[in-house]
């Protein structure tokens, strides 16, 4: 790959972002404060560590986070072992060998794993495999290929037919013995709080004995899509209407980062926005999509205006954010479940424009880090390169301007497709995202640009 080139040749202008509109570093940590807040009071989850396996099994294995200390039941390991074939001895048995002397002894009954040995008479030696105990009275092993002879000689699957074996050095105490609760005693932290749970760490709490762990409960996720001409996948389209594609790219999108989602496609009606409000349970997180903007038909802005009988106005802003395409957003605090049993909870909005590609990048932008790092999805930021442009590229100034872009085989950014934020088939098609900030509003073939690679 061709190194990028040392730095970008952009061409700054002076022109400042909108005065009304948001930075997107200050929209990020807007909604960062209001959604960690709400993710950090959610009730931890009891899940059996027998589970986790059957969710490995069947290909679902969520990412997830302990949420308190996990403590080994039982000492890793349990008992010694041997960390090799060889002959358990005692150390003091071949204090003897050397240079000029040789040591020989005879062979006792063979240890195989899974079995408990009989004591080790002194000046004798046992054939132990790797992992069985350790006899009683034997403290160290010589591997069997030291020894003389250098095999049990019973061949695969034979036993062992060596009567007597000969040392040619002493042996330290302690080598090759894997000492009991050498890696963790019996309740000692096997796995710590925080930590994200992986192969490794599901391993170990196995072996530890561990049958329960406390993690992080996943985000429960109320996903609304709104407008009159959307309908939900398999439905039969008609005139002027669009298969819900906000909705499908999303729940793809929180799924990925192990959240519980609830999706709904409503019409542009407030009143069918504020009864599934109203009906929702269980719901950490509510986004939605569409109807933020400034047109006539904006239902989640108007839901949530006082003459429609929603919260507080302060409670949700609305506004722009100076990033294209995603310039519309909504941020605030609305209370969901006034219908149900349990009574009224206030949780998070984050409102999303309408178009798809608007969505899924609001989605990176703003919420997906949030998510991401609460659920134990490594890693929770998109890895970012810094690459040259293979083709020049004009941006408006005033905003970030997010494209969508890939790598050829020379490490250079191919835009795909236009700016547009309408463009699925070429979003689909893209790799990564490439970040144009504001105050640039020309770069060259050649310029440096940073990414964020999404798949």
């Amino acid at each position: 790959m061709r190194q990028p080139h040392p730095a970008p040749r952009s061409h700054p202008v002076g022109a400042p972002a909108h005065p009304a509109r948001r930075t997107v570093a200050e929209h990020r940590r807007q909604v960062g404060a209001l959604v960690t807040a709400a993710l950090a009071a959610r009730a931890p989850l009891r899940l059996a560590v027998t589970d986790l396996l059957a969710d490995a099994r069947a290909g679902v294995f969520a990412p997830r986070r302990l949420a308190a200390d996990a403590r080994a039941v039982v000492a890793l390991p349990g008992f010694d072992n041997s960390q090799m074939d060889g002959y358990a001895v005692r150390s003091a048995d071949l204090a003897r060998a050397g240079q000029d002397a040789v040591v020989s002894l005879p062979v006792g009954p063979a240890v195989p794993a899974g079995q408990s040995p009989a004591p080790l008479p002194p000046g004798t030696a046992v054939p132990v495999m790797t992992g069985a105990p350790i006899p009683p009275g034997a403290d160290a092993v010589v591997r069997v290929e030291d020894a003389d002879p250098p095999s049990f000689g019973g061949g695969p699957g034979g036993g062992v037919r060596v009567e007597q074996v000969t040392f040619a050095a002493p042996v330290a105490p302690g080598t090759f013995v894997r000492v009991t609760g050498s890696d963790v005693a019996a309740d000692d932290v096997v796995v710590r709080a925080g930590t994200a749970l992986g192969p490794a760490q599901v391993g170990a709490l196995v072996a530890a004995g561990v049958r329960y762990v406390d993690v992080v409960a996943p985000p429960r996720v109320l996903l609304v899509s709104t407008g009159s001409e959307v309908v939900a996948p398999g439905s039969p389209l008609g005139p002027a209407q669009v298969y819900d594609a906000n909705g499908s790219i999303l729940t793809a999108a929180l799924a990925q980062v192990g959240c519980r989602v609830d999706a709904h496609v409503l019409p542009d009606d407030a009143g069918a926005l504020r009864a599934v409000l109203a009906a929702a349970h269980d719901v950490d997180l509510v986004i939605t999509t569409g109807g933020v903007s400034q047109g006539a038909f904006e239902v989640v802005r108007a839901g949530f205006s006082t003459d429609t009988g929603g919260p507080h106005p302060d409670a949700v802003w609305f506004g722009g954010v100076a990033v294209q395409p995603g310039g519309p957003q909504g941020l605030g605090t609305i209370a969901i479940g006034t219908a149900t049993p349990g009574g009224a909870r206030q949780v998070p909005l984050v409102a999303f424009p309408g178009n798809p590609v608007s969505a899924l990048i609001s989605f990176e932008l703003f919420v997906r880090p949030l998510l991401a790092a609460a659920t134990a999805v490594i890693p929770a930021e998109r890895l970012i390169r810094r690459a040259p442009l293979a083709a020049p590229l004009d941006s408006p100034p005033a905003v970030l301007q997010v494209r969508r872009g890939a790598y050829d085989a020379e490490g250079r950014v191919h835009l795909v497709g236009g700016s547009g934020s309408h463009l699925l088939a070429h979003l689909a098609a893209a790799t990564v995202l490439v970040h144009i900030p504001p105050g640039v509003d020309h770069l060259e073939a050649g310029d440096v640009v940073e990414t964020w690679e999404i798949a």
